[in-house]
């Protein structure tokens, strides 16, 4: 009987660490999948960015024809391209894509959706079937913008156009577009494409990205 009571303790002990194991791989794999679709997100924002900037005129060379304010709302980037970081992101940690990162439908905020499997299975255990099994996961990261274009009374933003805009010494800029206004947070932020470091760090806070439920 004392035989039997040791092997009983023994197999649940076992059962315990193949549970333990099964769940440390779902962790495993959930970081993965985070990780995977916060890079897409991120690879998203910074197309935002690098487009806001273009469109304002704060980099040369880089306007695309697209309106300053598709890219301040978070419409005018490339979803495929950004999702090209998720399957990286995603090795990195350990696991790989299953089927394709899901990009934005439309809809805004833009969000990316990602489903992993870990590279490894759970692994032989006194459970049947762990050798085969494989943990999953999914995870959604959401590109949210901080501001809008407009004035404080709902006006709409000024466009900005090829003519001159006041310098700090309120002589004008030639060959730069007109200041645009925005609302951040309820407060009215005036962006000056004649001074382009200026426009850079504004650019940093116009995007927050987070992981969506």
């Amino acid at each position: 009987m004392y035989l039997t009571a040791v092997a009983g303790l023994l197999f649940l002990a076992l059962a315990f660490f193949a549970v333990g194991r099964a769940g440390a791989d779902k962790n495993g794999a959930q970081t993965a999948a985070d990780a995977a679709a916060l890079a897409a997100a991120q690879s998203y924002r910074d197309q935002l960015r690098t487009g806001l900037l273009g469109a304002l005129g704060g980099l040369a060379g880089s306007g695309t024809g697209t309106g300053w304010t598709d890219w301040l709302t978070g419409r005018a980037g490339s979803p495929d391209a950004a999702c090209g970081a998720a399957a990286s992101y995603a090795t990195l940690n350990g696991a790989g894509l299953v089927g394709d990162c899901v990009p934005p439908d439309g809809d805004l905020p833009a969000a990316f959706t990602v489903t992993v499997r870990a590279a490894e299975p759970v692994g032989r255990s006194v459970v049947p079937g762990t050798e085969d099994t494989y943990a999953t996961a999914t995870a959604r990261a959401v590109v949210e913008p901080r501001c809008a274009a407009g004035g404080p009374a709902g006006d709409p933003a000024p466009r900005p156009t090829g003519g001159a805009s006041p310098g700090p010494s309120g002589s004008p800029s030639p060959g730069w577009p007109a200041p645009v206004e925005i609302v951040c947070g309820g407060d009215v932020v005036r962006i000056d494409p004649a001074r382009p470091d200026d426009l850079a760090r504004a650019a940093r806070a116009l995007f927050a990205v987070r992981l969506a439920d």
